[in-house]
């Protein structure tokens, strides 16, 4: 993952700061400063998404490609949820009474 902070649109909320300081810090006026080339290491991935997602003016942006997990595999008969759905067809087998 790789960000970048627009420091023109920054308004000086510092939350950035809070959330992820080894990437961000705070000049004498409270404005954002990215700390490094904006590279962040697996670890840190959710600090700095924090960051990015509560800047109020949306001054830090994410770079370059997302990587998207693989969809899951569709269910199977077996693991249908609705194999398992109470209805009037099959009260008989859950004790459904009138």
């Amino acid at each position: 993952m790789k960000i970048r902070l627009d420091r023109t649109i920054c308004d000086g909320f510092g939350v950035c700061a809070k959330h992820a300081p080894g990437y961000f810090s705070l000049d004498d006026w409270g404005y954002a400063a990215l700390i490094g080339d904006g590279t962040v290491a697996e670890g840190d991935h959710d600090a700095v998404m924090r960051a990015l997602l509560d800047c109020p003016v949306h001054a830090i942006t994410e770079i370059g490609e997302r990587r998207f997990r693989a969809p899951e595999p569709p269910l199977t008969d077996a693991d249908d949820p609705a194999e398992h759905l109470k209805t009037e067809e099959n009260e008989a087998e859950w004790g459904f009474t009138r």
